[in-house]
């Protein structure tokens, strides 16, 4: 439960909220205030996430995605957190 908790404290700080599944999951159902970007197009849309001083808050459907993502963003230098899981929110 803290790691929810802590999560969503980022968030109302200030954090990005990114969706990484596809459109058509994120039209289905997604949590309020994320950004939808799915993993697969994560490299050529960086410049869509702002500064890599913001942190970010990372979720997908199942822990898989997002772990590549968080990959992905710490790589470019971004403070990231991984929720796994959307229902983990």
């Amino acid at each position: 439960m803290f790691e929810a908790t802590h999560h969503r404290k980022l968030v109302a700080e200030g954090a990005l909220l990114l969706d990484v599944r596809t459109w058509a999951e994120f039209r289905e159902t997604h949590l309020p205030r994320a950004l939808n970007v799915p993993v697969q197009d994560l490299p050529s849309r960086l410049g869509e996430l702002g500064p890599t001083t913001r942190p970010i808050v990372v979720y997908c459907r199942s822990g898989g995605r997002s772990a590549q993502a968080c990959a992905l963003l710490r790589q470019a230098g971004y403070q990231v957190k991984d929720i796994g899981p959307m229902t983990a929110w």
